[in-house]
């Protein structure tokens, strides 16, 4: 049996291989998790958010989080990078997986929506590296994340951010921040599937 990659550990060695900080787009699903992931990163990287959700409804909810995203990013001086909502997109995008379990296909075809487009983001604006914030989530599969990273960074020529951000209480650091900057934290991940499965 093949061992599974320490994704945390990548990064780790990484950040110590580092002799200046090289430019990042940072994919973020929501403040709270990029918080305690920006408060991990800046000191390395010199980063810019992507709040690239189209996944997210009803657009209110996606408009609250987005708000929440950009207070958070005011707070911490880091730059933003905007994007349209195309919630059209990503019911094309999944189209035929709808009765798909959470975290199940459904869920991945998403993350490769959402990765693909802050890959291109990245190449289009000269960014060295590309990442996202949600491998700090619990109920997010790492694993498939960064195969995707990877792919995507093979086909546009850029650098993938290994991670796994939940690793070393990551994910209870994002709470204790997201409760010391008091954001808003949602409890379902963003689409009305999601949603659905809570009840």
């Amino acid at each position: 049996m093949v061992d599974k990659i320490n994704y945390d550990k990548k990064l780790e060695e990484l950040i110590k291989s580092l002799d200046n900080k090289p430019k990042l787009l940072l994919h973020s699903c929501c403040g709270p998790c990029s918080s305690y992931v920006i408060s991990y990163l800046k000191d390395y990287f010199d980063i810019t958010v992507l709040y690239y959700n189209p996944n997210i409804e009803p657009e209110t909810e996606y408009l609250k989080r987005k708000q929440e995203q950009l207070r958070l990013l005011d707070i911490m001086g880091i730059k933003y990078l905007d994007s349209p909502y195309e919630n059209s997109q990503y019911h094309e995008y999944i189209k035929g997986h709808e009765q798909d379990k959470e975290g199940g296909n459904r869920c991945h075809l998403c993350y490769y929506l959402r990765l693909e487009k802050t890959a291109q983001l990245a190449k289009e604006h000269n960014f060295a590296y590309f990442g996202t914030t949600l491998t700090v989530s619990p109920y997010k599969n790492a694993e498939v994340l960064n195969k995707i990273g990877e792919k995507l960074a093979s086909t546009y020529n850029l650098q993938w951010l290994y991670s796994d951000f939940k690793k070393k209480d990551g994910y209870k650091k994002s709470i204790e921040l997201s409760h010391q900057y008091n954001l808003y934290r949602q409890n379902y991940c963003g689409c009305l599937f999601s949603k659905t499965d809570l009840k």
